[in-house]
């Protein structure tokens, strides 16, 4: 009887030393899909910026800036919606090489709206607020890992905040207002820097249950995709506050 407790014993220790190696390896999977799909769009973002040709495509230009978007402009920029309710309501059927397909494809669109970015702001602000969100990411993620508090009670509350902004920026947007865009970039960082650590925990949560079956590769690139847009998200916020606008 011992001999067969000392087995269970020493099985349950090698599975969790399993999870664990392996649950490494998938964070560092999810977070090289991250890293990539960010140089994507700054490669693109910064293409349309120093190109006004490749930039003409796609908004209206004058003396280098930018005052309004083309069709092709507003395509860019509301297709990665699109693709995002795609992925999302068909992801089971979807094999690991379309769902790569469609990140590839939102990470390459986004770079059309960061690049509106680099023509507002000076690159030195751009710079600066990109490292500072990355230090912030960095620390809120590695709480989301770390951490033993439950954050599901949080995520929902940061999905209705979501929805606030989306909201709020609509109604901005009809009837602009200096104050309603500092309240909603300050709510906007909150939100997002909240979202990193969330996602992050549920990320973890994803691969346990993924463990050991063929999904785990399509849960990394969601998982990737999600801290894609905090990062994103908490770094055009951020720039509302930080970025130095050009002359």
């Amino acid at each position: 009887m011992a001999n067969f407790d000392t087995f269970n014993r020493t099985s349950t220790v090698a599975d969790q030393a399993t999870f664990d190696v392996g649950l490494r390896a998938h964070m560092v999977r999810v977070y090289n899909y991250m890293a990539s799909g960010l140089a994507l769009s700054g490669i693109v973002a910064f293409g349309l910026f120093s190109s006004p040709e490749l930039a003409g495509m796609f908004f209206q230009l004058q003396a280098g800036r930018v005052v309004g978007l083309n069709m092709l402009g507003w395509i860019a920029i509301f297709a990665p919606l699109g693709l995002l309710l795609l992925v999302s309501f068909r992801a089971a059927q979807m094999s690991v090489g379309s769902i790569q397909a469609v990140y590839w494809a939102v990470t390459a669109l986004m770079g059309v709206s960061l690049s509106l970015v680099l023509f507002r702001y000076t690159g030195a602000s751009v710079a600066r607020t990109f490292f500072v969100t990355a230090a912030a990411f960095g620390a809120l993620s590695l709480y989301g890992y770390t951490t033993k508090r439950d954050l599901t009670a949080m995520g929902k509350f940061l999905f209705m905040g979501v929805v606030g902004l989306i909201l709020a920026g609509l109604v901005n947007m009809i009837w602009p207002s200096g104050t309603m865009s500092f309240i909603i970039s300050a709510a906007g960082v909150l939100i997002f820097s909240g979202l990193i650590a969330y996602d992050t925990q549920k990320i973890k949560e994803q691969y346990a249950d993924a463990w050991g079956t063929d999904t785990a590769e399509k849960v990394a690139i969601f998982g990737a995709l999600s801290l894609y847009l905090d990062f994103v998200n908490l770094f055009q916020f951020l720039m509302s506050f930080l970025g130095q606008e050009r002359e």
